[in-house]
This record gives structure tokens, sequence and C-alpha cells, in this order.
């Protein structure tokens, strides 16, 4: 039997071992899907090889710190420094990142978006601003404070802090930070935030499973949004796929995978 697993810090909320369980099951594949709490991320690739994976995924805040752990990465990780799935193959550890197609799927129905503000600056917020240049639209990062910003900086994309972040609209704000998570903050401070959603048309959070302070305040403003739960189906659908081989098309993983929602 093959094993997977999602290493985080928290990990408990995680539905991937649900996802792709389902997957297995119905699809009568021979694996086994788990969760790893790791607190620190510079054990993650001797933790893998330890447990004998055959592959895993990455969430919040290790997807940096798997980059580095790689012995290869390909794809759109390369260009973003940011993975989020692993795959042991023949003994080296390879590295991918389907958070960003995973993400543009969920959205697609958000339309017409030329405008995008990403909340927060770590992995998952490189991934979607590198996909959304990529997809020729204008990208603002506001971030608490200057320290990560400069990576955004470097991609030409307009930065702000809380303190210097001007009143704009945008159609579409996507809150990448684990504000709201496992508590009830928002990603900014509200007097800020609340203006800036009023303005927008859609909102997005890279959260799921609960209504957090976030979207709780785009609904008051009656904006169209979404929590992260198509995001996770995306990119788990992409993420098996790898698991898997290529043994399944990517509608076969999907229709398996949407059962799990409903447990």
């Amino acid at each position: 039997m093959k094993l997977f697993a999602i290493f985080g810090d928290p990990v408990a909320h995680s539905r991937s071992p649900l996802m792709h369980n389902s997957v297995f099951e119905h699809l009568h594949v021979n694996a086994c899907y788990t969760r790893v709490h790791l607190h620190n991320g510079a054990r993650l690739k001797e933790t893998f090889f330890a447990l004998k994976l055959s592959g895993a995924n990455v969430t919040v805040p290790h997807k940096e710190a798997a980059f580095k752990a790689c012995d290869e990465v390909r794809g759109f990780a390369k260009k973003i420094g940011v993975v989020n799935t692993l795959i042991n193959e023949n003994g080296k550890l390879i590295g991918y990142n389907t958070d960003a197609d995973g993400f543009l799927y969920a959205i697609a129905p958000f339309q017409p978006i030329q405008s995008v503000l990403v909340l927060g600056a770590g992995g998952t917020a490189k991934a979607l601003v590198n996909k959304f240049i990529d997809e020729g639209l204008n990208v603002s990062v506001l971030n608490r404070s200057h320290g990560r910003l400069d990576y955004f900086k470097a991609l030409g994309v307009a930065t702000y802090t809380w303190e210097s972040m001007p009143q704009q609209p945008f159609d579409l704000i996507v809150n990448t930070t684990s504000a709201g998570l496992s508590d009830n903050e928002y990603p900014a401070p509200v007097e800020l935030l609340e203006p800036l959603i009023a303005a927008c048309n859609f909102c997005a959070d890279a959260i799921y499973g609960k209504v957090t302070p976030f979207l709780a305040l785009a609904q008051q403003h009656h904006k169209v949004s979404k929590d992260g739960a198509d995001m996770l189906l995306g990119q788990g659908v992409l993420a098996a796929s790898l698991f898997l081989e290529h043994a399944f098309n990517n509608e076969q993983i999907e229709t398996q995978m949407k059962k799990s929602f409903l447990l």
C-alpha cells in the first residue's frame, strides 16, 4: 500500500485526507492518505522519507520550506519558489505547485476581473500573484509589514502595508493569510478592510470550512464570495493526478473527490 500525507501547522482541520482517500477508494487504488502535524519545516524532508511516503501535500506555513527541501522542482513551482505537492520519485523528492491553477478553477465564475488585491505575502500569495500576472491582471499586495513585500516589488506589482494602503476599487480581493483559520481575526484592520470590500465586486478566502470574519464582512456588504473549498478541490485534483502518475484523467478524479465534500 502506498502512503500519502499532508504536512502543516495546524493540520487537524485539513480535508485533504477525506478528498484523496475518496479517490483511492472509488478508483480502487491501494493507497492511504493521512495528516502529519509538523512544527518545524526544516524537518520536512527527513520526516517524509522516515514515513516512507510516496507523496504529500504541504499547507501553511511550510510551502517555502518544502521548496528548499526538494531535490528537484518542476513547472510553476520552480518559478515562484513555493511547493505544495511532493512526489517520491525513485528516492528523490520532486516538488510541484498546484495551488494557483486550483484557485483559477475556483474563481472561474467571477467575471470580469481585471484588478486584484491580495491580502498576505506568504507562499499562497506568491503562487497566486505570479499566476495573476501570467493572466494579465493588475495585481496589488497588502501585508502587515514591509518584510515580505520585496519579493512582490521585484515582480513589479503595487505593494502596501496597513499604514500606506490607499482606498481604491478592486474587482477581486483575496485573503491568503491564516487570519480567521483558528481565531476571529481579520487579515487587516477592519477600518481599513471594510471600505475596500465595500468597493470591490468579488471576495475569495483561501480558508475553507468556515465563514471567516473576512467572508462575513463580504457577506454583510452583499458581495459575491467564496471560501477556499473550490480552490482546495482544484489543487487536489491536480495533486492526485501527480500521485497517481496520470493513470486517470482529471474528470475521473474530480468526480470521486467531490464525493468527499458530502461527508
